[in-house]
């Protein structure tokens, strides 16, 4: 998939394409096509290889018909019809070459150069510009018309977007960046002001780019045919050489890119229209915030040391892994085989996860490794199983466009998601309806286009109610698919739960008095849910990252089913994943329970199938969770940790709990690009590789397993899964994988919904969901069509049990936790780009009348309590908010944002309560103390580390 860089590889066939069962048979320059029905002249000519030269039109828009360059005579028609606008008829004769047709061509291209700066030759654009190849296609060679009167050469760039430039001097008014802004993103953010010549495009909202409307997902500058909207990199850089086709490694989409390069050089991410993720979309993390894997941060030669309060001394990665491992093992022989253990990340390769956890049980002795998961999406792999049968979503992205009721639940796609996220708001233009169900008024809620029929603004913490308010509706008022429920569920069970929700505790007069939504607006969402047609639930972290996440999770399964909403395109029960392979890395076995494939490890015939292919005995009860590890450090048998690509110290709830746990371990081993905040804590620090540096596989939200390709050379010497495999064999287990296609070779051998997966079919397929088997060879896009993977689906009974976690007059606010648009989970990686042009720090959302009650003004500094701690962040005064709820996000480690947060958590699966605190909010003048504390240990291990610089050829000598 490594190609000499050249525009033509991914050609552009004008217009897009069109599904239908009837074909039209045509003629074009003497050659015959047939094509689906409603195809443009434009597009069939293209298909035969014939170029009609366009200007105004590109295969990922609709056609619009401005530049007049694509013109072609037609039998029988008048005039010269645009071959963008004019769909194909049967029987149709088309001549794209005529000397009439090349002087209209020629005459029109004239107008434009002479309105457009003769810069070529040093015009960032050049070698790689339409109106330039077009140009050359009508053999445009003088220009008659001259510089003298009106034109827009002396118009002002804007170069306000850190990413990328508008030069309106060299705009052609095509139109294709407004409408893929309006069709491909769905933002609406830009429109052409002015008319005739004074026609110019735009940015709504503000006085230019980075002030306005734009999200710079950068579907705007990929649709543009010239140099006025152009990546800044490729200014400074110059046009690529060669692509690369890779997975970003932000959120859960897993959009496909081209990575284009000139030699180790990035230069730009350009979205793949090939992707079947993303179909050529991106935002503005994956477009433009790559330049974190260069950052000067990166820390690229292992380290070690023998206390944190140390320098750190740089060593070879021999010296590194040896010291590590004998560390492990003196830890093992004083403490027993079970003190250490590891965590993958749900940010590394499958292959990387995979090693990571066989390491632990086969090197390690035990089942003592947990991942991210834990904190995030564990309850949708414990919810999903007990109901349908396997730990995953049910349906593809695709899938959104064939749903006409939309329930979005805990989650903000438009900035956790927003690739999907604008596939959903086309869909909803289509005509979609949309229930949100959220504490917090979303994007979705209302935006442009894109609003919400009912918005169930419940209290933090009574989603269990909320869901089976809507189920005793559903089943009260005889909305029930029963039909499927008889022919797909478990009788028994149903009849339980059916018997549970009609009970009158259950009805929406007496649970929405305490989700604080009123009953009617409860009856009239669950009405439009069960009797809108094909429904689909999508759902997020707000559902999950409660004290009864698996209990909502399998109570939105329970919605589902009884409404026969699962099993075909357009309906589902949709996780929204957070990171790019949390999903991945729950397949791979990351959780202390279970084996690859979600198995558990009691299972006598999966654990002797994994010791043979391991050549070791395994053990067959279940180690440490995330907490357990924590508290086992704290009580002194828990004394090494190898965590890999992942920041718990930022990440975890009660930071102070999970410091003081890192604390009290021996030997703490990071692998990471940063020196995070775990690392703070390391005793050794393993330099760990970007999704540019490594070859592997990515698993998103909808199952789909995507290549990552290798870019570049790893900066720190090697590949996250190398590191691993140099520990392992430096702790003698011996691991002898010489290329990540192995590794995926070994999971399919012993996974049994991988068994169809390899790099030579991903090559094939460009991608494959799982289940990926001798059933399903080609994938699985929908699951459960005909049965459920557990064969009959299973109602579960979902008892709502507030949580522990409750307001008071001490604490009476409840604060809730999100993401946004600009910046990544802990932002060790969106914190190091320019994305900090948007939001730079944490702050707090409060509502009007509780900041009013406080005193508090907008950028105030407030002090926010919890029982668990304190910390201080600037006051942001907002309506998104309801009265007596709270806000902010938790991208930067020194806000505290888990400082503040409890050790509250799911009762199946110790999934964080991050949803609900409980918390006081005054105005304060000065940071808090754990804010203090926090600096002046964060100076004294940036000297630390500092000084490692200045002592570097310095033979290591690190003892005990």
């Amino acid at each position: 998939m490594i190609t000499l860089f050249d525009p033509k590889t991914d050609i552009d066939l004008g217009t897009p394409a069109r599904d239908s069962d009837v074909h039209v048979t045509l003629n074009i320059d003497g050659r015959s096509i047939s094509v689906p029905e409603g195809t443009s002249v434009m597009r069939a000519a293209a298909l035969l290889g014939t170029t009609i030269p366009k200007l105004c039109a590109t295969d990922s828009l609709e056609a619009f018909g401005s530049c007049r360059m694509c013109l072609v005579e037609i039998d029988g028609m008048r005039g010269y019809p645009a071959s963008c606008t004019t769909p194909v008829s049967e029987g149709m004769t088309v001549h794209t070459q005529t000397p009439k047709l090349a002087t209209l061509r020629r005459n029109v291209m004239e107008l434009y150069i002479s309105d457009h700066p003769l810069d070529c030759l040093t015009c960032s654009a050049n070698g790689n510009c339409e109106l330039q190849t077009v140009a050359g296609q009508v053999g445009l060679r003088e220009v008659r018309y001259g510089y003298e009167g009106d034109n827009h050469l002396a118009d002002v760039k804007d170069t306000s977007n850190p990413y990328f430039d508008y030069d309106p001097s060299k705009c052609i008014v095509c139109n294709r960046c407004v409408r893929a802004c309006e069709e491909t993103q769905g933002t609406f953010a830009l429109t052409i002001t002015g008319r005739g010549f004074e026609s110019r495009v735009a940015a709504a909202g503000g006085d230019d780019f980075l002030d306005s409307e734009c999200v710079s997902c950068g579907a705007c500058v990929q649709a543009c045919p010239t140099a006025t909207l152009m990546e800044k990199s490729v200014v400074e850089l110059g046009q690529p050489e060669r692509s690369v086709i890779t997975t970003c490694a932000y959120c859960g989409v897993g959009c496909s890119f081209r990575a284009e390069m000139k030699g180790e050089q990035l230069v730009r991410m350009v979205p793949d229209k090939n992707g079947q993720a993303n179909h050529g979309h991106s935002c503005v993390k994956g477009r433009f915030a790559w330049g974190y894997a260069t950052h000067p941060d990166r820390i690229t030669k292992p380290m070690i040391r023998q206390h944190i309060n140390d320098p750190w001394q740089e060593v070879s990665w021999d010296e590194a892994v040896t010291y590590a491992a004998s560390e492990f093992r003196r830890l093992q022989q004083k403490y027993g085989r079970d003190s250490i253990g590891g965590i993958t990340s749900s940010r590394c390769t499958n292959e990387e996860t995979y090693l990571v956890q066989k390491l632990v049980r086969a090197a390690f002795g035990n089942n003592n490794v947990d991942t991210c998961a834990r904190v995030c999406h564990s309850p949708t792999g414990y919810g999903l199983k007990q109901t349908l049968g396997e730990s995953a979503g049910t349906q593809s992205f695709d899938s959104v466009m064939q749903a006409d009721v939309i329930l979005v639940m805990g989650a903000n796609p438009s900035d956790a998601h927003p690739v999907f996220a604008s596939q959903l708001k086309r869909r909803l233009r289509e005509g979609a309806r949309l229930i949100v169900i959220d504490p917090r008024r979303i994007d979705l809620v209302d935006s442009v286009h894109a609003r919400a029929e009912y918005h169930l603004a419940l209290r933090p913490g009574t989603n269990v109610a909320m869901l089976n308010a809507l189920a005793h509706v559903i089943v009260t008022e005889g909305l029930l698919n029963q039909a499927f429920i008889d022919a797909r569920c478990e009788g028994s069970d149903f009849a339980n739960w059916r018997e549970f929700v009609s009970r009158p505790e259950n009805s929406p007069e007496v649970l929405g008095a305490i989700c604080g939504v009123p009953a009617a607006d409860i009856r009239a969402a669950a009405r439009l849910y069960a009797t809108g047609g094909n429904a689909a639930i999508y759902y997020g972290l707000g559902v999950t990252e409660h004290s009864q996440g698996s209990t909502a999770v399998m109570g939105i399964a329970n919605l589902a089913m009884a409404t026969g909403n699962i099993g075909r395109e357009g309906v589902g029960v949709n996780p929204l994943r957070g990171q790019n392979n949390v999903q991945g890395s729950c397949d791979m076995g990351s959780f202390p329970h279970e084996l690859p494939g979600y198995r558990h490890v009691s299972n006598e015939v999966v654990r002797t199938q994994f010791e043979q292919a391991w050549n070791v005995t395994l053990q067959s009860e279940p180690g440490l969770r995330i907490p357990n590890m924590f508290e086992a450090a704290l009580g002194g048998s828990f004394k090494g940790l190898y965590c890999q690509g992942e920041d718990i110290a930022q990440s975890d709830p009660n930071t102070q709990h999970v410091t003081a746990a890192l604390s009290a371990m021996e030997c703490v081993v990071v692998q990471d690009i940063f020196l995070n905040e775990t690392a703070r804590f390391a005793h050794v620090f393993l330099p760990g590789s970007s999704f540019l540096e490594k070859d592997g596989t990515f698993t998103n939200a909808e199952r789909r397993i995507s290549r990552v390709r290798k870019v570049m050379e790893p900066l720190g010497g090697k590949a996250d899964w190398e590191g691993t495999v140099a520990l392992a064999n430096a702790l003698g287990y011996p691991m002898n994988y010489k290329h990540p296609s192995e590794i995926m070779d070994e999971i399919a051998r012993l996974t049994p919904t991988f068994t169809n997966v390899s790099y030579a079919e991903l090559e094939r397929h460009g991608s494959l969901q799982w289940p990926c088997n001798a059933a399903a060879p080609d994938g699985t896009p929908t699951m459960h069509i005909e049965e459920f993977v557990r064969g009959k689906g299973r109602f579960m009974l979902t008892g709502y049990v507030p949580t522990e976690e409750k307001v008071n007059s001490r604490y009476p606010l409840l604060l809730t936790t999100g993401r946004i648009l600009s910046q990544y989970n802990v932002g060790a990686q969106t914190r190091r780009t320019e994305n900090v042009a948007w939001h730079e720090e944490d702050r707090l959302e409060i509502h009007p009348t509780d900041a009013e009650s406080r005193g508090i003004n907008e950028g105030d500094w407030v002090g926010i309590g919890s029982r668990a701690g304190q910390t201080v962040l600037r006051a942001r005064i907002t309506e998104r908010v309801a009265p007596g709820v709270v806000y902010t996000t938790f991208h930067f480690p020194e806000s505290g944002a888990n400082v503040i947060t409890t050790d509250n958590s799911d009762w199946a699966t110790n999934c964080p309560e991050y949803k609900v605190t409980a918390v006081e909010v005054s105005r304060v003048y000065h940071p808090s103390e754990w804010q203090k504390r926090y600096q002046a240990f964060s100076d004294e291990q940036d000297r630390l580390l500092k000084d490692r610089r200045q002592a570097r050829g310095d033979k290591a000598e690190v003892r005990r």
